[in-house]
């Protein structure tokens, strides 16, 4: 076996013993147990420990020869860094002593520099006073001056430094006949220079060379018409520029492109980018609202125009935001109120006159639609009882007019779900308008301005006015004809309004002036609206109640016969119910059906609840009104049953359970004396007093005859 085996990464020591033993035997010893020679396996494994011992010995050997040998190399290395340590020692003291002769040298350089500019800087000075002297002499003469520096027109900036110095002399000089003529041409000169530098600054700028005016620049800087070199700056900057009509498009551009030059060209770059801001925003952002705004006629499109000119004036002063601009930060805030001021101090009032106007006419064109004229509704106890009366008169065919009679306009509700959304349509447009324009301090005040607007011309003038209508159309208690109630749809259509109404509060209204004292009184004011429109759907909902169950009762009164309970043969109870009780039913699903239609929520269940208690008052009354045979007793039990499963659909378990008590005392009609008063005392009749068992058993027409009254003692 080869000792590599043993160096293999990684070793496996079992699988190293079974491939010696498996090499030792072959294949044949393990598949036949008689040719297995322990002896022989036992052999090879010593010889193999043996062999191992040998090589363990001698990768000893090696280990040992490598560690002497890394001693000795540890000895030298230490050797060496102590000669490295000593060598580095020398060098730190020879640079000790070079810095200090550095140091002794310097000091002495210096002390003679002193020495030389304390003797150089008057002998400078003097010079230079004599060279101002020299050209100030030249301007004292009749004559122009001569000098090359004021002739040469490559030495421009040189002469500009030195008239810079003679303005600074006149102004000292006194005021005598001698040096004024002098200070006159000096001036001249100075202002001529000024004027040259000013337009050589224009000539780089067109050629694009910086370095050229960063120097007149910075020698301009010095004079008093510094501002006008700004100003040709700014001039030459706009050249070509604004030439579209939407002026807003290059703003931006023409100032990130300007500020890198402005950057390398002044000294203070901050002022000269403020001064270039200011003028395209005078210039032409102001002219361009002016044109834009001061001539439109129209108020919507002005109102349109406006918001959206002033979000992208904005906008782009949020984006000039990132170049410095002077130390006021609210510059661009400003600079923008300023353009703006005329319209935005008129704003709230122009936005009211246009909303009241812009609602009416929706109002307007809507009713003008519908050839309606909308009246003054009074309402109140005197106007329902004068209505009553009216009622009543006309029914007696009586030409007499007491007060408004009952008009339904053929079932139109006068609400309209696009003429609401146009005027939240409007409103919302305004709170985005109002959250811009206005200032800060303004917004809450002129959001409840707006909202007062929405609330007068949908909730009051449309939706307030739809229910009024409806009320008045709602029939009378007592109606001879069938009633036509159309007042539950407009409770459903006012719902809806109100709801979108209440949704616009809420997303639009309300984050205008939430953290302000005007929230409460809104949402007080919001509160009430819909407490007095629900009074007012619930003051309809109870004359709709009472209309049906007035005509329930007319049907009843009219219809039912005397002698329908009390027919002489059976051929009355095919019809399954007498043609009172067919009418009645068919009514009240044609009834039951609207209410679910047009109603939701609690209002289906208070309405249904009221009516079903009304209706059973109504038809137990009804019934204590007639004597029943037994055939009669048969037909008011199926009359009964009709009614029973015509309020189940009520879904009240209230008004089922009514009812249900209702047939059972019906069938205290039919039973047979002997059990009369096994079934009075019925789980069905339990809990009722026993004068009402008595009073509907006394309408049975054996009552006497078969002594009924003994038997229920």
């Amino acid at each position: 076996m080869s000792f590599e085996e043993l160096e293999q990464d990684p070793f496996d020591t079992h699988e190293f013993v079974e491939r010696l033993a498996w090499r030792t035997m072959g294949t044949k010893a393990r598949s036949q147990h008689d040719e297995f020679d322990p002896m022989l396996l036992h052999g090879a494994f010593e010889r193999m420990i043996a062999d191992l011992k040998h090589k363990n010995d001698m990768v000893q050997q090696r280990v040992d020869k490598l560690e002497e040998e890394c001693k000795d190399e540890e000895k030298k290395h230490w050797a060496r860094v102590v000669d490295l340590q000593r060598n580095n020692q020398a060098a730190f003291s020879h640079f000790q002593g070079l810095d200090e002769r550095i140091n002794s040298v310097a000091t002495k350089v210096v002390h003679l520099g002193d020495q030389l500019e304390g003797v150089n800087t008057p002998r400078a000075r003097a010079v230079e006073a004599q060279r101002l002297m020299n050209y100030l002499s030249e301007f004292l003469t009749d004559e122009p001056p001569k000098s090359a520096i004021f002739t040469d027109p490559f030495q421009l900036q040189l002469a500009a430094e030195i008239i810079q110095k003679l303005h600074m002399i006149a102004l000292e000089l006194p005021s005598t006949e001698k040096f004024g003529k002098a200070r006159r041409k000096i001036a001249d000169k100075y202002d001529e220079i000024e004027n040259e530098l000013i337009e050589e600054f224009r000539m780089a700028h067109r050629e694009g060379d910086k370095r050229k005016m960063k120097r007149c620049a910075s020698v301009l800087s010095n004079f008093k018409g510094h501002g006008r070199c700004v100003d040709a700056f700014i001039e030459e900057a706009q050249k070509g520029s604004f030439m579209s009509s939407d002026p807003f498009s290059e703003v931006f551009p023409l100032c990130e492109k300007s500020n890198d030059l402005i950057q390398q060209v002044f000294t203070n770059p901050d002022v000269v980018m403020g001064k270039l801001v200011q003028n395209i925003y005078i210039s032409k952002l102001q002219t361009f609202i002016q044109t834009k705004l001061d001539k439109q006629e129209d108020p919507e499109q002005y109102l349109k125009d406006f918001f959206d000119i002033y979000t992208r004036t904005t906008k782009l002063s949020s984006d000039l935001s990132k170049f410095k601009i002077g130390n006021d930060s609210s510059f661009l805030p400003k600079m923008t109120k300023v353009i703006f001021q005329k319209h935005l101090d008129n704003y709230i009032n122009f936005e009211t006159k246009y909303l009241h106007e812009r609602c009416g006419a929706i109002l307007q064109r809507y009713y003008d639609s519908k050839e309606h004229q909308k009246k003054q509704i009074q309402s109140g106890g005197l106007s329902e009882l004068r209505r009553d009366l009216q009622a009543k008169i006309a029914n007696v065919n009586v030409n007499i007019n007491i007060g408004p009679s009952v008009e339904n306009y053929g079932g139109e509700t006068f609400l309209s779900q696009e003429v609401s959304i146009n005027i939240l349509q409007e409103t919302k447009l305004a709170f985005k308008r109002c959250q811009m324009l206005s200032g800060s301090s303004d917004v809450p005040g002129n959001a409840v301005k707006i909202l007062d607007i929405l609330i007068k011309y949908l909730v009051l003038e449309h939706i307030d006015y739809a229910i009024e209508v409806g009320l008045q159309g709602i029939p009378v208690a007592e109606p001879k004809v069938a009633p036509q109630i159309y007042f539950f749809d407009t409770v459903s259509q006012a719902n809806t309004l109100f709801h979108l109404f209440e949704k616009q509060f809420m997303d639009s209204a309300v984050p205008l002036f939430l953290s302000t004292p005007l929230y409460a009184d809104c949402l007080h004011r919001k509160r009430d609206l819909r407490d007095n429109m629900e009074t007012k759907i619930d003051t309809g909902l109870e004359r709709a109640t009472a209309s049906i169950c007035g005509w329930v009762k007319y049907i009843l009164a009219s219809e039912q016969k005397k002698n329908d309970f009390k027919p002489d043969d059976d051929s009355a109870l095919l019809q399954m119910g007498t043609p009172a009780s067919k009418k009645v039913v068919k009514f009240l699903n044609e009834q039951h059906q609207s209410v679910r239609d047009n109603l939701d929520g609690k209002n289906v269940e208070a309405l249904l609840l009221e009516l079903g208690t009304r209706l059973h008052r109504i038809l137990y009354e009804h019934l204590c009104q007639f004597t029943y045979n037994s055939l009669g007793a048969m037909l008011v039990i199926c009359d009964v049953n009709e009614y029973r499963k015509c309020v189940k659909e009520f879904g009240l378990p209230l008004v089922s359970q009514l009812f249900e008590k209702l047939h059972a005392l019906c069938n205290l009609l039919v039973v047979v004396p002997e059990n009369l008063k096994q079934v009075c005392s019925g789980d069905q009749l339990a809990g009722l007093d026993k004068s009402i068992l008595l009073s509907f058993v006394q309408l049975r027409a054996d009552y006497k005859t078969a002594k009924l009254a003994s038997l229920l003692k």
